[in-house]
């Protein structure tokens, strides 16, 4: 996942502010106050990243709002949002409309590898899933696929996945990746679809409770290789559900929003990325010299 599309960012974070620094003295990356807005499948990742900047940065607010991914995109071209996180690829109208609305090149600022789970209940005799049988599923009547809505970050990854209209997907609704979790024994042969991120963090009690409620399904690929999401498959994309995690931004300056992301897909940063058991996407090798 090691990609210069941080520097290329920071290149163009330097440049905004040498433009931009007269603005707003007010907001600098340590000190303002900012809305991000993610999905909640995010929402532990979210978390964490906010509360490390402003620990950091105790003159900060990071107001977190948890919204579906397309309702945060809109509320980011409408202000109503200063940072946003995405999975799902935008369309070419949507980049267009970014451009044109927020008056800034189109640069995600990727940060994380995530992945999109299939699960089921303990007693059930199913281990593993195909993609064409969760495509069948994802078309039949039987909506036995449990998602936590529509336009969620889960829902919108897997419809793009298959290159499946949304208003085409069949589907039952729980909504809440944890509530998926707590009552998928109600529903023995249905497959709840929830974030690795809801279970991943390996030093969280919650994490470890929710983990115990289910079973992953290893996810067979059109090869007949059978992956479990974790961090391995995850960085060399081979789980087939792999997604990376981005921030976008409205914000012109080098005020908090900037900061956060800068600070987000840095070392810091992405040590807190690993610590929630996520894939960081920016990976900084370590060298040791032994005399």
């Amino acid at each position: 996942m090691k990609n210069n599309i941080f520097f290329k960012y920071f290149v163009l974070l330097f440049s905004l502010f040498l433009i931009n620094c007269a603005k707003d003295k007010n907001n600098t990356p340590g000190k303002g106050n900012i809305t991000v807005i993610a999905d909640k499948s995010f929402k532990n990742v979210t978390e964490a990243l906010t509360e490390r900047y402003m620990a950091f940065y105790p003159e900060t607010k990071i107001n977190v709002r948890y919204a579906k991914e397309d309702s945060a995109f809109e509320d980011l071209l409408n202000n109503k949002a200063d940072v946003i996180i995405m999975s799902r690829e935008l369309t070419a109208d949507e980049k267009e409309l970014y451009t044109s609305k927020v008056d800034l090149p189109f640069q995600p600022a990727r940060f994380a590898g995530d992945a999109v789970v299939f699960v089921t209940s303990k007693n059930s005799t199913r281990n593993s899933i195909t993609l064409d049988e969760i495509k069948k599923e994802l078309l039949s009547n039987s909506r036995k696929m449990i998602f936590d809505g529509a336009s969620t970050g889960n829902f919108n990854f897997v419809a793009q996945k298959f290159n499946i209209e949304p208003q085409n997907v069949k589907f039952s609704v729980i909504k809440g990746n944890e509530q998926i979790i707590d009552q998928i024994d109600k529903y023995p042969s249905s497959i709840g679809v929830i974030s690795f991120n809801t279970i991943s963090n390996p030093y969280s009690k919650e994490a470890a409770t929710l983990r115990e409620k289910i079973k992953v399904l290893s996810v067979i690929d059109n090869k007949g290789v059978s992956y479990l999401p974790n961090t391995e498959t995850i960085r060399n994309m081979k789980y087939p559900f792999t997604r990376i995690l981005y921030f976008l931004t409205n914000e012109g300056n080098f005020g908090v929003g900037n900061g956060f992301i800068r600070f987000s897909c840095t070392q810091i940063g992405q040590i807190v990325v690993s610590n929630e058991g996520l894939q960081p996407y920016n990976i900084f090798k370590r060298e040791v010299q032994m005399r």
